[in-house]
């Protein structure tokens, strides 16, 4: 049975994941047949109006909630959509995923990483990505470029600079206990940039140009 890779991009809000997505399915998809966009919380209609929740600045959604309701969406998608793409082979990139959850709810939150690590593991069944990419940005830039889209912040987007810093150190600390798995990279560089470090990320996956392992 043919079996795809899940690549996954973490960072700090601003870091540029979206852009680098995007980036990265045009490149790999001159190189596999089939390469699949998703984010998170999304991908698939649970999830979304899951993610509606969760980034409403009006509510008040508590810790432990926030991060049950992440794991909620996060199960949702793995059986639905990531699962079934792995087993057809494809090559799945997915803005963001599990480490989120770590950096934000266990450690930004203070709800502890292990806690997190356990709620995501039921979750997921387990389902870890072959490969993330962490942009690292830090949290002052990431503001800025927050800014700099006009956009009104979402509830998260809405904490304080401090929070982010504990999230960022976060990444770091997880970065150190997988770098296997996990390849950080300069996000305050251009996209041009960015995109070309991650591809050099990539060049190790097991993948061949049809999207198989």
């Amino acid at each position: 049975m043919a079996t795809g890779t899940l690549i996954t991009i973490e960072g700090l809000d601003g870091a540029g994941k979206t852009t680098l997505a995007v980036a990265l399915q045009r490149e790999l998809a001159k190189r596999c047949v089939h390469v699949e966009l998703l984010r998170e919380p999304g991908g698939v209609e649970v999830s979304e109006r899951i993610r509606e929740l969760v980034k409403d600045p009006a509510l008040d959604v508590l810790p432990r909630t926030e991060a049950l309701l992440y794991a909620a969406a996060r199960a949702q998608l793995v059986e639905q959509r990531l699962q079934p793409l792995l087993r057809d082979g494809v090559v799945v990139l997915l803005d963001r995923f599990v480490d989120s959850s770590l950096a934000y709810q266990g450690a930004g939150r203070s709800l502890g990483v292990e806690a997190i690590r356990t709620i995501n593991l039921f979750a997921t069944g387990g389902l870890a990505p072959d490969r993330t990419l962490l942009l690292r940005i830090s949290p002052g830039a990431g503001r800025a470029r927050q800014h700099e889209r006009a956009l009104a912040p979402d509830r998260l987007e809405r904490e304080s600079e401090d929070f982010f810093a504990t999230i960022a150190a976060a990444y770091e600390q997880l970065a150190l206990a997988e770098p296997q798995r996990i390849r950080a990279i300069d996000a305050s560089q251009s996209p041009e940039l960015v995109l070309r470090d991650a591809l050099a990320a990539l060049t190790d996956l097991p993948f061949d140009g049809a999207g198989h392992r």
